[in-house]
């Protein structure tokens, strides 16, 4: 970011339960940025350590009101062939019937049903996860970190967290039983989100 112009305005205090910077001059329609965004995941690996990955391909909008933050909104739609964890050959299973299944349902989606300010700049986003096929509701945990003009002039805001959720809700049960014990894939997954979104002109 050390090209942008950051700017985080500091509001008159409001109620400590949603106090935090004004960012009604933010207000307006983006989109997210993929090259200059990640969308990340991690998982346990043979009971001892994680295996990391990120989607490479998606495409976002978000709708932001600065002002009354329950009115903000988000639509991501990620490409599951894009899945990268630097191994290609546990790509290519990953995006098999055995995970993914990414020839019948070649896309993840996450719209969100409802947004809230919860202290300063953390804030929490209600939507629906879609994956092969099934939607199940999930929270978001963000960060605002910054509104900033780049070297071309656009206006842009960020914001990282995540989520965790257990896979198995969503069909991708797949696992194999360790000799020592366990298995060798962990049900838990971090989603991990580090968001850079273009203002609209």
């Amino acid at each position: 970011m050390g090209i942008f112009n950051r700017n985080k305005n500091t509001a008159t205090l409001a109620p400590a339960a949603v106090q935090g910077p004004d960012l009604a001059h933010l207000t307006g329609d983006y989109t997210i940025d993929s090259t200059h965004s990640k969308i990340g995941f991690a998982v346990r690996h043979a009971m001892v350590t994680n295996v990391r990955g990120e989607f490479t391909e998606y495409e976002g909008k978000l709708h932001l009101d600065g002002a009354h933050p329950a009115n903000s909104r988000a639509d991501l739609v990620i490409k599951v062939a894009s899945i990268h964890t630097n191994q290609a050959q546990r790509d290519e299973h990953l995006r098999t019937g055995d995970f993914f299944d990414a020839a019948t349902f070649p896309e993840i989606t996450f719209k969100s049903t409802s947004a809230e300010r919860i202290h300063g700049d953390t804030y929490r986003m209600h939507g629906n996860l879609t994956i092969k096929g099934t939607s199940r509701p999930v929270i978001l945990d963000l960060e605002f970190t910054g509104a900033a003009t780049d070297i071309y002039g656009a206006n842009r805001v960020g914001f990282e967290g995540g989520t965790s959720v257990d896979r198995t809700d969503w069909g991708l049960t797949y696992n194999a039983a360790l000799e020592t014990g366990g298995v060798l894939i962990g049900e838990k997954v971090k989603l991990t989100l580090d968001i850079s979104a273009v203002r609209a002109s």
